[in-house]
């Protein structure tokens, strides 16, 4: 979790109070006195991972060399888009053939959950994941597919509740080999 210095939490503690007096409302009433640290607590969770760039909470094991497709599916996330500071959430699937090694499985969902805590957008999010999945495994395929709901569609501007955004990148085998490409998009349909 991300940690704020004194002049941080001041200045997150000032403007949560200006951000409600400037929507109308009043930030002394009894209900909001405690908003601003818990507004500071949720987003030190949210922003966690907000300025890394590389994911390093990982260990790599030696496979065979016709080691075959490894998926990751339905990994939860939770984001907050860039343009609005409102959420998007949804699913993850991660695919990638090894050459030579493979991650440890729990540390996609780890890679994901560093992904999604900074502001980003779902392209950017999808691309990150992905880049840090060639960086680490070097695999001889890849592709990630986002699967998600966007707050900033749903509960303003269009008003689309329910309303899905898919983003997928392929690279290597899973973009050049049309059984390896059509069973990964297979699966993330089946869902």
């Amino acid at each position: 979790m991300k940690t704020f210095n004194q002049e941080q939490t001041e200045t997150l503690v000032q403007g949560v109070k200006y951000l409600l007096t400037a929507v109308g409302d009043d930030p002394e009433r009894t209900g909001l006195l405690e908003t601003p640290e818990r507004v500071i607590k949720a987003h030190a969770e949210i922003y966690a991972h907000t300025g890394e760039t590389t994911f390093k909470d990982y260990k790599l094991f030696d496979t065979t060399d016709d080691a075959d497709m490894v998926i990751v599916e339905d990994i939860p996330f939770y984001a907050m888009c860039e343009h609005h500071l409102l959420p998007f959430f949804g699913t993850i699937d991660v695919a990638y053939v090894p050459d030579g090694e493979v991650i440890g499985l729990s540390k996609i969902p780890r890679l994901v959950d560093w992904a999604s805590r900074r502001p980003s957008v779902q392209e950017n999010l999808t691309a990150l994941i992905a880049d840090q999945m060639q960086r680490i495994v070097h695999p001889k395929g890849l592709a990630v597919n986002v699967t998600a709901r966007h707050m900033c569609m749903e509960m303003r501007g269009i008003n689309r509740p329910g309303t899905q955004t898919n983003t997928t990148i392929h690279r290597g085998l899973l973009q050049t080999d049309t059984f390896l490409k059509d069973s990964f998009s297979r699966r993330v349909r089946g869902h």
